[in-house]
C-alpha cells in the first residue's frame, strides 16, 4: 500500500488518502446531511477532528465517479482479452501456430467476464459494451410485428400500451400519416419514457426499444398493446458470444475474429467516453480549499490511525484504500 501512495507531494497524498477513509468511515458512524446532494462527514474518533472542516461530498458526483472508475477498470480488462484473442485467432488463421487450447482457454475467461459485467463493470456498461454515461445500462429490445414498415403503412393509428407486472399506466401514442422514422421513435419515446421504457433508432434506421436491466424481467413479461394483448419481445444479442464459438472451423474461426474485432472497436470507443466522463466529474468535484498548516494535522491524524489498534479506523481505511493504484493516485493529485 506504501508503495501505491509515495507522491512527490507526501502531505497532499496523505491527506487524499485520510479523506477517503474519513469518508468510508463516516458511514458506519456519524453522517449528518447538509442538503439533498452533499454530506457532511463527521470523523471518527477525537484524533480526526480537524477534517471537519469544509468538506463535503456530493453523493451524486461521487456515484458517477465511482461508476466511470469501475467501467474503465473492467473495459481495460476486457479490451486486454480481447487483445489476446484478437492474436491467438489471428496466427490461427493464417496458418503461423496452432494455438487451438489456448484460443479456447482465452474464450472461457472472455465468456466468465463478460457474465460478471453488471457487477464488475458497475452497472455503467451494457451488453452491447457501450458505456452507459450517468445512466443504467439497459437491455436493447425489439416488438416483433411492431416496427417502421407496419406502423407506416397502417395509417393513422393510436396505441395504448400497458408496461408493468401489475399493469402499469395507459399510456397511448398516435401515429400518423406520412410520419418520418425520426418522428415515429420520438412519439414513441415520450410516451413510454414515463415507465422507463425509451425508444430509438438503430444504425439502420430501424426501431429499438431500451428498458434498465434491473427491471428488464418485469417488463418483458408484461408489455400489452391495445389490440395486440401481450407483445413478444427479442432481445438484441450480445456484441459478442465466445461461448458459441467453434473452434476448429477456419470460417467459424474469421466470424469469431470479425466478432473480436467489432467488439474491440466498441471497447475502446467505450473506453474514451468513460475517461471523458470521469475527467468531467473530477473537474466539477469541489476542491476544498485546506491550508497547508491544516493538511500537516490531518497527515498526523491519519498517521496516527493508521498506526494505532483501533479496529474501526483500521477497517474503514484499508476500505477506503482498496484498489487505489499509484497511477490513480497520481492521476488525482494531477487535477489539483
Amino acid at each position: 500500500m506504501e508503495a501505491a501512495l509515495r507522491p512527490a507531494n507526501t502531505a497532499v497524498t496523505t491527506a487524499t488518502a485520510a479523506t477517503a477513509a474519513t469518508g468510508a468511515s463516516a458511514r458506519a458512524s456519524a453522517i449528518r446531511p447538509a442538503d439533498p446532494d452533499s454530506r457532511a462527514v463527521t470523523p471518527v474518533g477525537a484524533s480526526a477532528a480537524p477534517l471537519k472542516r469544509g468538506i463535503s461530498w456530493n453523493t451524486r458526483l461521487q456515484g458517477d465517479v465511482a461508476r466511470a472508475q469501475q467501467a474503465i477498470d473492467y473495459l481495460e480488462r476486457v479490451a486486454a482479452q480481447l487483445e489476446a484473442l484478437k492474436a491467438d485467432l489471428s496466427a490461427k488463421i493464417s496458418g503461423r501456430g496452432d494455438p487451438a487450447r489456448q484460443i479456447e482457454q482465452r474464450a472461457q475467461q472472455l465468456a466468465s467476464a463478460l457474465q460478471a459485467r453488471s457487477k464488475n463493470s458497475g452497472g455503467g456498461v451494457d451488453a452491447q459494451l457501450e458505456f452507459r454515461d450517468g445512466q443504467a445500462a439497459m437491455t436493447r429490445f425489439r416488438i416483433r410485428g411492431f416496427d417502421l414498415a407496419a406502423l407506416q403503412s397502417a395509417g393513422p393509428q393510436t396505441y395504448a400500451f400497458s408496461v408493468g407486472s401489475a399493469g402499469g399506466p395507459q399510456l397511448t401514442a398516435t401515429i400518423d400519416d406520412g410520419m418520418t422514422p425520426q418522428e415515429i421513435a420520438g412519439r414513441l419515446d415520450r410516451t413510454l419514457s414515463p415507465v422507463g421504457v425509451r425508444v430509438a433508432l438503430d444504425n439502420q434506421q430501424q426501431l429499438v426499444f431500451g428498458a434498465p436491466e434491473s427491471e428488464w424481467a418485469g417488463i418483458k413479461e408484461a408489455f400489452a398493446i391495445s389490440g395486440r394483448g401481450r407483445v413478444d419481445t427479442a432481445e438484441d444479442p450480445p456484441v459478442i458470444a465466445p461461448e458459441q464459438w467453434v473452434i476448429g472451423n477456419p470460417d467459424a474461426l474469421r466470424q469469431s475474429l470479425r466478432e473480436v474485432m467489432a467488439a474491440l472497436g466498441r471497447v475502446r470507443r467505450s473506453q474514451d467516453a468513460a475517461s471523458a466522463a470521469l475527467s468531467e466529474a473530477m473537474a466539477s468535484t469541489p476542491q476544498p480549499a485546506i491550508p497547508e498548516a491544516a493538511l500537516a494535522v490531518i497527515s498526523q491524524d491519519f498517521t496516527a490511525s493508521a498506526g494505532g489498534h483501533d479496529y474501526q479506523a483500521l477497517l474503514a481505511i484499508t476500505s477506503a484504500l482498496a484498489g487505489v493504484s499509484r497511477d490513480r493516485v497520481q492521476a488525482l493529485l494531477g487535477l489539483r
